[in-house]
Formats: structure tokens, sequence, C-alpha cells
């Protein structure tokens, strides 16, 4: 039945999801498909009223320029870890809370990071062309790049962050971070800056959230301070890097080489840093694997199925917490 509570509950969908969550979703409540339609503000005028939940993907973008149509929506539920593309503090303001899917894809992000890592330093793809091309006939291949001897800096030291350290400390690496607080319990050296950190790392593994607060935070001093035989990875978001800077950088030795899973403007990838041979590049696939998108397409359904049934949202963002207190079990779904 399409009601939760004994009251029928209208959900906007912004974008696709994953047939797991649509299963959900559309079993549980009515849910409105915004990319279906031809004409979707008109769409949105007609049916905003009565939408009382969203769920959502970055692909569709800043989902606060569509609330003033919604005035009863209450919960936006978003596919990703990151949430950049909501203003969470608006939504606040509006009485909506906001929720992500954290956890769940912790660790293949940080498997990822520690795959980009070693296929950058040991030129895994180079050397794979290398003998498709058939040039290995000709001679071997170039010495690479090692971890060995390097210091792995992370920058940000949330629950990725923690989950990449894990898997470092077992190649026997130095590990140092950079973090908004020094962060107790952590056997690792802590730095009070970006620049910091780079200076005393070899290896740069950029995990901060996006958004305007960390908007090139790893800019030509950063670059610099990593140094000619430095290192850097991103698996956070492409607005974190200076991408000019970081092509430049490369372009003229500032930094040995870099591993990229996100960009600026994706899917588009700078030119330059096409014709670059000494970068690994991904088609932001940090958390892309069957098991981890349908489990967090699962967690945008079930928040949206938590809160209809009085339950609260399961993973809430921070600044939904102003919204959360004081609310009761009658009044959650209100």
């Amino acid at each position: 039945m399409n009601e939760a509570a004994g009251v029928p509950v209208h959900i906007l969908q912004t974008t696709p999801l994953l047939p797991i969550a649509d299963a959900l979703l559309k079993d549980r409540f009515t849910v409105h498909r915004l990319w279906e339609q031809e004409d979707a503000a008109r769409y949105l005028e007609e049916i905003g009223p009565g939408i009382r939940g969203i769920a959502t993907t970055h692909q569709f973008g800043a989902v606060n320029r569509i609330l003033d149509q919604l005035p009863n929506a209450r919960i936006i539920s978003s596919f990703g870890v990151g949430y950049e593309h909501i203003d969470a503090e608006d939504a606040a303001r509006r009485g909506i809370v906001v929720t992500n899917t954290p956890d769940v894809l912790d660790d293949d992000v940080a498997d990822l990071a520690l795959a980009l890592t070693l296929a950058t330093l040991r030129q895994i793809p180079q050397a794979d062309r290398h003998v498709r091309s058939g040039r290995w006939l000709s001679g071997p291949y170039p010495l690479t790049p090692t971890l060995r001897g390097r210091t792995v800096g992370i920058l940000g030291m949330g629950r990725i962050g923690k989950a990449i350290a894990r898997r470092f400390e077992g190649f026997g690496v130095d590990i140092a971070y950079h973090a908004r607080h020094r962060q107790d319990g952590l056997g690792y050296a802590y730095h009070d800056s970006a620049v910091a950190l780079a200076a005393a790392s070899d290896l740069l593994v950029v995990i901060v959230p996006g958004g305007a607060a960390t908007r090139h935070l790893v800019d030509m001093q950063v670059l610099n301070a990593l140094g000619p035989q430095g290192v850097l990875i991103n698996v956070a978001r492409g607005s974190v890097m200076d991408e000019a800077a970081l092509v430049e950088a490369l372009e003229e030795g500032r930094i040995l080489a870099a591993g990229l899973d996100v960009y600026q403007d994706e899917p588009n990838v700078p030119a330059r840093l096409l014709a670059m041979d000494q970068l690994v590049l991904l088609p932001h696939v940090g958390s892309a694997t069957v098991h981890t998108r349908n489990a967090m397409a699962r967690l945008v359904a079930d928040n949206l199925l938590s809160w209809f049934g009085g339950k609260g949202p399961l993973t809430p963002v921070p600044e939904s917490r102003a919204v959360l207190e004081g609310m009761t079990h009658s009044n959650l779904i209100k």
C-alpha cells in the first residue's frame, strides 16, 4: 500500500535510484518521478503542495531551488555521504531534515584510495599499456616510484579518513593528518593546516567534504609544500582541488604524480590532464561497487521509511539537529 501511518504519503524522486530503492519507495509511498516529466516546473506547481518527502542525488544539483514549491516537505533523503548540493542550513530554517548515506560506503572508498595510490606510484595503468602496445618486446618497463619510505598525509580524518589510515598502517608507513580539530586517541602526527601536512608528507590523500568551506583547499601553496617527489591522491570532491594549480604543478614538475577520482566539472576532464602520463585518472568510482551502491540506495529509502514510520531519521546531517530538537514521536512525521 502507498501509505505510512494510515495516511497516503507523496514522495518526490528527483533522479533515478537503484532498483532496490525504487521497489522500497514504490511499496510504501506514492512516488512522483520528476526526471520523467517534460515540463518539470509545471509539474511541481501541480503536485508540490502534496509532497512530504524528497529522494535525491547530487546529479540533480541544488535541491533548495525547488523547496518554495514544496511547502509541506519535511525530509530530504540524499544518496551519498557528501551533501554539498543541499543547503542544509536553509533546509533547517524551513523545518526540513536532511539525511545522507554515511558509513555504508567507507570501506569501498578506502579500498579505492589505497588501490589508486598503488596504481599511481607503481604506474600500473601505464605498465599495462606497455604490455598491450608491444613495447615490452623492445625492453622492460622503467623503474617506478614506491610507497616505501614515504610519509602518508591524510587531509581529512572522518570515517573514511580513518578507514584509509588503517589500511596504510599495514604497509608500515608513517601516517600524519590534518582535520578541523586534533582527535584524541589517534596515534598519528597532527598538523594544524593543509600546508603543514603537505610539507610533512610525501603522499597526500585528500578525503575532506566538498562545499564552500573546502573549495580549493588544495592550492598551489599546498602543492609546493608537497614538493617535487610528492604524490597527490584525491578521492574527495573535485571542488577541493584548485585544478588549474594542479595542472601547472604537474607540468612544471612541482609534484611528481597524481591519482584522481574526482574533478571540478565532471565528467569533463581538462585536456591538459588527459595529456599527462604521470596521472592515473578514474571516473569517480570511489563507492561504485554493486554491494555499496545498493546499501546506499537502501539507506535513502530507509531514512524515508523510518521518518514516516514515526521513528525519526536514521542518518541526519549535523545541520538538522536544530530541527530534531524538541520533536516528539507524535509530531515527527507532521
